[in-house]
């Protein structure tokens, strides 16, 4: 299917590795430019070197407001109008409710929403006035099932949700469509380093923790960054311009709510 991307500009935040690495190999090869971010510009420009020709790196954290303004500002003095907007941060620290402080939950809240919301903000009026915009955050299945020993993530990323949806009623008029893609267990370092921790919090060999998760997913494995990427495309594409407002889940059949 021709996604009808050839000529569109696509900002991904943590493009250069995981997930958003996924992303941006499937946009580029729908025919999408891809500017891919990185806290750091050299990681940001060699992953981009990597990916190949219509990537490029920039460096952007989330969690600055001063870096976002930079990366908005990067953004809009370029010649190509960004249509597709990918929100998509590196997870908070693990950790259990009754322990995690409340300047830790600060700082998540700026990195997961503050930065996020900031830039999309930035960006939308030039969406809304060109007719054309995609919008998309990466969250997480504790969105919908809270996660053990994710206490940051469960209590901050719903804020992404509600936003989304707030604003997906507002611009939908405007050929702007805002939706969450939800991840179950990628193959990504961050899956890598939540099974290390819950092993070392449970006592269990990493084999057995990893061996457990699997058997609770239906499909009996994880899931590939190449396989969140299509999906993400698909969002993208003009095919895609009646669906707005929703929660994509690609978690291999996990998650067990209805809603």
């Amino acid at each position: 299917m021709d996604l009808g991307l050839t000529g569109e500009t696509a900002l991904v935040l943590g493009g250069g590795k995981g997930i958003g690495r996924g992303i941006s190999e499937a946009l580029i090869s729908a025919g999408a430019k891809v500017l891919l971010t990185s806290r750091k510009l050299e990681d940001a420009e060699r992953a981009a070197a990597e990916i190949g020709a219509g990537a490029k790196g920039l460096a952007c954290d989330t969690s600055d407001p001063a870096s976002v303004a930079a990366l908005a500002g990067q953004v809009e003095a370029s010649l190509d109008p960004i249509g597709i907007l990918v929100l998509n941060s590196g997870g908070p620290p693990a950790g259990p409710a009754s322990v995690i402080t409340i300047g830790a939950y600060r700082a998540a809240f700026e990195q997961l929403f503050a930065g996020p919301v900031d830039l999309a903000l930035r960006l939308l009026p030039a969406m809304r006035t060109r007719g054309f915009g995609r919008i998309m955050t990466v969250g997480s299945s504790g969105m919908i099932e809270p996660i053990p020993n994710l206490a940051i993530s469960n209590a901050i990323r719903p804020a992404i949700a509600g936003w989304s949806k707030s604003l997906a009623q507002e611009v939908a008029a405007d050929g702007v469509t805002v939706n969450v893609l939800i991840p179950g267990r990628i193959a990504t370092d961050r899956t890598s380093q939540i099974d290390t921790a819950n092993a070392a919090r449970t006592g269990q060999s990493l084999d057995q923790v990893r061996a457990a998760s699997q058997a609770r997913i239906p499909v009996g494995r994880y899931g590939t960054i190449a396989e969140f990427g299509a999906a993400a495309a698909f969002l993208a594409s003009r095919q895609a311009g009646f669906i707005t407002g929703s929660f994509l889940r690609v978690d291999g059949g996990q998650l067990l709510s209805v809603g």
